[in-house]
């Protein structure tokens, strides 16, 4: 049994240098902003969670939006040029004056989850991996900056995320539990909050496991919430109005659709954090908490074209932000970060020496959750034949059978689509796999395939590996991830620090009374 004397000494040291923390801070604050600053505390705070994303898939995106070398093609002007030379492309929030780093290890793990990673940039305190906004006896609650600036100062709240609005991240705004998998008490959280908008997919487990509670869309109506399940009903929010959104076209798991897979008319992120803006703006200020969390779901499936399509997905939301500041400029934060990496994103490949193909990826016409739900699915309901199935590859990742006049021995090294034997190989090995509806994994085959279907995900390493980049793991990883700060306080930003710190910094931004 653990002295209760020597917990509340352990306690009390905490605290002890969390207030050094505090004051440190303090000091540097003041000593980084401008001297004529009028004001030093931001009125509106947006913080852009790129769940997954870290350096890897940032500068992914950014060379896909690029051109590659040899003057081949610019991705997004569709052009060409005659330099021989590669050219990166811009994100959004590359263009902020202000980066740092943050590391990302959790009480658990130095490869944490996007639980304890989201109570750490939102309450500055480590925890165990899939533990939200409690201490690592799972008894003590923390509460969030989001919480403080709602309860102190009278802000308005916004949760956005591309994913499920009780998901890990999104509900790290909001909710204190042992395990991010209590869906329907998150859900109970996320009504009591009493927060101003919510949007984003579907709520998992609205009706609990055993479907005899009242959903928690139900009770959100009758909290004072709008609840709206259709882009229609979504336009006509006004400001002021408290509305819970959900997705009128929901993909897998209930999520928003990959941004690859989004048809026309289909809002993106930026439209929901446009409508949040109207929704939110108010004199007194407000904080919105924006997460693309689809990244991380595709670099989980090494699926490196949807995690590019998401990542600028996230940069176009930012740029309403941007908007926003430009015209509230020293008012206005805006930070874009990320919980954890995810997959071990690697932008080089052995099998193309030196050489990056993104331009390759351009022949993937679908994520690979879609390709599983519309294609995949008929295959094994209707024993497709691996000939017509390939057809279907070539149609929807370019990928060609092997035609030696088409292509020397070293083809898969110069971005071309025609497979090699070897490659040709794996995918007739991951044919009879999938067909055989065999769930049991080897070691090996779980290297080869992880927990997906294994011929997506054999379509993707192909692919991927033809553009010159590639995963290490259908996981996370302890890699630190981008901080880009830009607006009221952005010096703070700067440097190499802990998680933690980002909530301690928005803490002596904002003065709110930490707990």
């Amino acid at each position: 049994m653990i002295n209760r004397r020597n917990e509340d000494y352990e306690e009390t040291g905490r605290n002890f240098f969390k207030l050094l923390a505090a004051v440190a801070l303090g000091i540097s604050f003041f000593v980084l902003m401008p001297a004529n600053a009028k004001e030093f505390s931001p009125k509106y705070i947006f913080l852009f969670i790129g769940d997954g994303m870290s350096y890897p898939q940032v500068q992914s995106a950014a060379y896909y939006s690029g051109k590659d070398a040899g003057g081949i093609v610019d991705i997004v002007k569709n052009s060409t040029t005659p330099d021989d030379s590669p050219a990166a492309g811009k994100l959004s929030f590359m263009d902020f004056p202000v980066a740092g780093s943050a590391q990302t290890y959790d009480a658990t793990s130095f490869a944490p989850d996007s639980a304890s990673t989201a109570t750490s940039i939102l309450t500055g305190r480590k925890t165990h991996s899939n533990s939200i906004n409690v201490d690592i006896t799972k008894k003590i609650k923390f509460r969030t900056i989001a919480e403080q600036l709602k309860a102190q100062k009278g802000w308005k709240i916004g949760v956005l995320s591309t994913v499920n609005l009780n998901h890990a991240t999104p509900a790290a705004m909001y909710a204190h539990q042992a395990s991010r998998k209590s869906n329907y008490p998150i859900g109970l959280e996320l009504v009591a909050s009493n927060f101003d908008y919510f949007a984003g997919g579907a709520l998992m487990e609205p009706r609990d496991k055993n479907k005899d509670k009242t959903s928690i869309y139900d009770l959100a109506e009758q909290a004072g919430y709008k609840v709206v399940f259709t882009q229609k009903d979504a336009a006509a929010l006004k400001k002021g109005d408290k509305a819970v959104v959900v997705a009128e076209t929901l993909a897998d798991e209930d999520a928003m659709s990959y941004d690859e897979d989004r048809k026309d008319g289909e809002w993106a992120l930026r439209d929901y954090v446009k409508k949040g803006i109207e929704v939110l703006d108010n004199k007194t200020g407000f904080f919105m908490m924006v997460e693309g969390g689809k990244i991380d779901w595709a670099c989980h499936a090494n699926d490196a074209r949807s995690s590019i399509a998401d990542t600028i997905a996230l940069s176009d939301a930012v740029k309403e932000a941007v908007a926003f500041y430009n015209k509230h400029p020293d008012e206005t934060l805006i930070l874009v970060t990320a919980d954890h990496e995810t997959g071990g994103l690697t932008i080089g490949f052995a099998g193309t020496d030196y050489n990056l193909f993104f331009r390759t990826l351009k022949n993937q016409k679908m994520s690979y959750a879609k390709f599983d739900s519309d294609y995949v699915a008929d295959y094994k309901k209707n024993k497709t034949s691996f000939d017509d199935v390939m057809k279907d590859v070539t149609t929807l990742f370019g990928l060609k059978s092997p035609d030696s006049s088409a292509h020397d021995a070293g083809g898969d090294k110069n971005g071309g689509l025609y497979l090699t034997d070897y490659e040709y190989g794996r995918i007739k090995a991951a044919y009879d796999k999938t067909m055989s509806g065999a769930k049991n994994r080897t070691q090996q085959e779980y290297e080869l395939y992880g927990s997906y279907e294994p011929l997506t995900v054999t379509l993707t390493h192909i692919i991927n590996n033809k553009s010159g980049i590639s995963f290490t793991s259908y996981s996370h990883t302890g890699l630190p991830v981008p901080v880009f700060a830009e607006g009221v306080g952005q010096n703070v930003f700067t440097g190499y620090y802990d998680n933690t710190d980002i909530y301690m910094k928005l803490a002596v931004l904002t003065k709110v009374a930490q707990d």
